[in-house]
């Protein structure tokens, strides 16, 4: 279908005579006799345009100008235009400030020439179905990366929780799980920037808002990034506002969007450093603003820093650690969210500014969080059913919910965990689902129609977060998608707060 020519040409002869030309080549084309139907033929994918000047007058302009800007990034619709020989009109001034991709042709037109700037076109828009074909590879591979890396790092994460839980009084264990969670926590932050740039360019992130308060967002922040400032010795200071700001906005890519930031300025301001942390709210607007010491930044370099994989050289001109995605990711948040991220430096040992403006909520409503429950809502251990083919995974998990005074229990196959339940159905299964056989998705269908297994608790725990996986998930019968590694006090809320439900219903 896409390597289809489309013809435009409403009046005269002009449609069928190049229709045949075309065919004495081996091209396929399709004449539009309508706009109407051009729109429709447009939408199903084409190799190039053939119209004529007249068209455009009639109405063809507006509406190849609307499908040209709405073409996604690798596309560059080829169009060849017939024209009235002599002096360009209006019509074809316009045709070429707007619609790009364009040749020209003067009327009458050699046979010979229609066809070679036609094979042209369709030679270059093959090259773009190249690029379109590595980029959906380049985030097929970057969405089974990130999957394959999750898989290993939770039982690396769940195993030193555990060692730390048994010998809670070795300081030597402890410096051990310190150094294990930091690199953990590094490893999980570049494979989730990885699958958002493949989620990003695939046009596949949504946002997850909610009400939420700046302070609550700046503390994960400062958490995430004070341990790489003590070890500069970089100081951190903040100046937020003493009342609430409120935004509505997506909790976690605001984390990520000032997260990003301030790292980046820790990594490039020198040792014994200084990093300001400030905002302020006016006119319905947040703006933060995020100042270092550093090494500063050039002319050039301020217009460069926000492309993706674009790595910024220090002083020395050696490139910096890291992918050269951050800043990128935290611009495109932002202006999901309907706002701005900008830079500005007075130049090279000078430091650096970053303004991030974002939209706000001038109250918030409070929001009440149930107490936990120390056990089932008979009284008895609220019981845990962790299904993974990855045997270390599960059992670690395990181990380590026992620990949490969880009756915990294992299978590591999709059959094995219908099986367990369809014995005696548990409060929560946590199942992975990419396993061999029967996988998540299809054990998690089969546990629902077990008798009595409406009321479990299901959680998928896997390393697939794209959109296409949680939608799954929740059409298989779980009630929660949440991507490996995950943390010990998340699912110990989860199973709380059903716990939690169903007691207020046995009181009932």
């Amino acid at each position: 279908m896409e390597q289809r020519i489309l013809i435009l040409a409403p009046t005269g002869q002009d449609a069928p005579l190049a229709a045949k030309v075309l065919a004495t080549a081996g091209l396929a084309s399709q004449v539009c006799r309508t706009l109407d139907e051009l729109a429709q033929e447009l939408a199903r994918g084409a190799g190039a345009v053939l119209t004529v000047e007249e068209a455009l007058v009639a109405g063809g302009y507006p509406l190849l100008l609307e499908h040209v800007e709405r073409q996604p990034d690798w596309s560059d619709l080829p169009i060849v235009l017939l024209t009235h020989r002599g002096a360009d009109s209006p019509a074809v001034r316009g045709a070429i400030a707007g619609l790009g991709n364009l040749s020209l042709l003067e009327r009458p037109v050699r046979t010979l020439t229609l066809i070679s700037a036609v094979q042209s076109a369709l030679r270059g828009r093959n090259k773009q179905y190249q690029v379109r074909e590595a980029a959906r590879r380049k985030d097929e591979f970057l969405a089974s990366l990130g999957h394959e890396l999750r898989n290993p790092l939770a039982p690396i994460r769940t195993a030193v929780t555990l060692l730390q839980q048994l010998y809670p009084d070795a300081a030597p264990m402890t410096r051990i799980k310190d150094i294990v969670e930091r690199q953990v926590r590094l490893l999980t932050r570049l494979v989730d920037d990885l699958l958002d740039v493949a989620r990003i360019t695939s046009g596949k992130i949504t946002l997850q808002r909610q009400q939420l308060t700046l302070a609550a967002i700046m503390g994960h922040v400062d958490e995430l990034c004070q341990q790489a400032a003590v070890a500069k010795r970089i100081e951190i200071g903040y100046d937020l506002p003493e009342h609430e700001i409120t935004l509505h906005a997506d909790y976690a890519r605001l984390v990520q969007i000032f997260a990003n930031i301030l790292s980046n300025a820790v990594k490039f301001t020198p040792q014994g450093g200084k990093v300001w942390v400030s905002a302020q709210c006016h006119d319905g607007h947040l703006e933060v603003r995020i100042r270092d010491s550093g090494i500063g930044l050039d002319s050039d370099s301020i217009t460069r820093i926000f492309r993706m994989f674009e790595q910024s050289q220090t002083v020395s001109g050696q490139f910096s650690s890291g992918l050269g995605i951050g800043l990128s990711l935290a611009r495109q948040f932002a202006e999901m969210h309907g706002g701005t991220v900008e830079a500005r430096s007075d130049g090279i040992g000078k430091g650096s500014e970053f303004r991030i403006d974002l939209p706000v909520l001038c109250q918030a409503s409070a929001v009440e969080f149930a107490p936990l429950a120390q056990d089932g809502a008979d009284g008895r251990k609220i019981k845990v059913l962790v299904v993974d083919d990855n045997r270390d995974a599960a059992d670690s998990l395990a181990a380590l919910l026992q620990m949490d005074g969880f009756d915990a229990g294992t299978a590591y196959d999709g059959a094995g965990a219908v099986a367990s339940v369809e014995r005696a159905a548990p409060d929560l299964v946590v199942m992975d689902l990419g396993m061999p056989g029967m996988d998540g998705y299809e054990a998690a269908r089969r546990i629902r129609q077990l008798p009595g297994a409406g009321q479990v608790l299901m959680v998928a725990l896997t390393g697939w977060g794209q959109e296409e996986a949680r939608r799954r998930t929740k059409a298989a019968g779980f009630d929660h998608h949440l991507v490996k590694p995950v943390e010990l006090p998340q699912l110990v809320r989860l199973a709380n707060a059903r716990q939690n439900r169903d007691k207020v219903q046995a009181a009932r």
